[in-house]
């Protein structure tokens, strides 16, 4: 008689040890995530100040602060095209610490950089794209070259402008001699402005140079907009033509600025920051400056950006290789 209740005390008690469990595995799930950020937050921008990716780092840089909560910090790191800040993003331990710059740091350096202290393709993961920019060619009008046809009779002799070795401004003309069979004079430059007024001085003749650069020299008639390097043209110089459009059926030049991470950063901070910074890049105000500058948001997530940073590490690494490009 004294059994039968306690058969439903076992199943109590057994219940409510079923219960603590849980509460005491629940926390235990939700630390898994942890709590973000707990300081200030670091962006280091790997080119000047004024350079695409820098001007939308301090863009951001308001909105990021509201939604954190904390401190962030824009740091310019320019230098070696972007490995300097490179390296210093890819030994961070502390979570907190970003690189803003090109995607060529993830793309075209590891290629063309053999002898670094860390490794570019495994120290270093992207977060989002922010934008995609293009290169146009431009020329002097003392050139003669008016059209890509025009462009394709100059001698090898003659001299053509970028940005530093290994740019994008480069890379595109590697790309671009390549695809046509040509050979032209490599001439670089200390940045995409120098190299964009020695274009316009006639010291030489072409050259690719960001866009963004270009419109006002373009449109006041100091320069020749030859063609665009994307596979769209340019909103603010909507009647220049693609290379693609031009007979050179599937070239594409296209270059993001990126903010980029630690290979070692938690998965879970790399969506949050993506998913805020694509918040803040949604904004038309945002979308309209950046439009200005000749950018097309992006804003892609972290699984898109590792699949696109894979098909332009391929890509460029051919290109390269034909170029016998060695900066170390």
């Amino acid at each position: 008689m004294t059994s039968t209740p306690t058969l439903p005390r076992r199943h109590l008690l057994i219940g409510m040890a079923f219960a603590a469990l849980s509460c005491a595995v629940a926390p235990a799930g939700v630390a898994q995530t942890p709590a973000w950020p707990t300081k200030p937050v670091r962006l280091i921008a790997a080119f000047p100040p004024g350079t695409p990716g820098d001007v939308i780092a301090r863009l951001l840089q308001p909105g990021l602060q509201q939604k954190w909560g904390q401190t962030v910090v824009v740091e310019n790191k320019p230098g070696a095209g972007g490995n300097l800040a490179a390296a210093e993003v890819a030994r961070a331990t502390d979570g907190h610490t970003f690189l803003v710059g090109p995607d060529t740091i993830l793309t075209i350096n590891p290629h063309v950089y053999k002898k670094l202290p860390f490794s570019l393709q495994d120290g270093l993961k992207p977060v989002t794209y922010f934008a995609s920019f293009n290169q146009m060619l431009a020329c002097n009008n003392d050139s003669g070259v008016k059209t890509l046809a025009d462009f394709r009779k100059q001698p090898a002799s003659k001299m053509y402008a970028s940005g530093g070795a290994g740019t994008p401004s480069h890379m595109t003309m590697a790309l671009l001699l390549d695809t046509t069979k040509r050979e032209l004079v490599h001439v670089p430059y200390k940045g995409p402005g120098p190299a964009a007024q020695d274009v316009m001085a006639g010291h030489v003749n072409c050259g690719f140079i960001v866009s963004s650069l270009l419109i006002q020299h373009v449109q006041s008639g100091r320069m020749q907009a030859v063609a665009v390097s994307s596979a769209q043209r340019s909103v603010l110089l909507p009647n220049v033509p693609t290379i693609a459009e031009l007979g050179y059926a599937g070239f594409d030049a296209t270059f993001y600025e990126t903010l980029m991470a630690p290979s070692s950063a938690d998965a879970a901070v790399v969506g949050k920051v993506q998913q805020d910074v694509a918040s803040l890049l949604s904004a038309p105000e945002l979308k309209g400056r950046l439009s200005e500058m000749d950018l097309r948001v992006v804003a892609n997530t972290p699984k898109d950006a590792e699949q696109r940073r894979g098909v332009d590490f391929a890509k460029w690494g051919t290109v390269a290789a034909r170029a016998k490009l060695q900066l170390d």
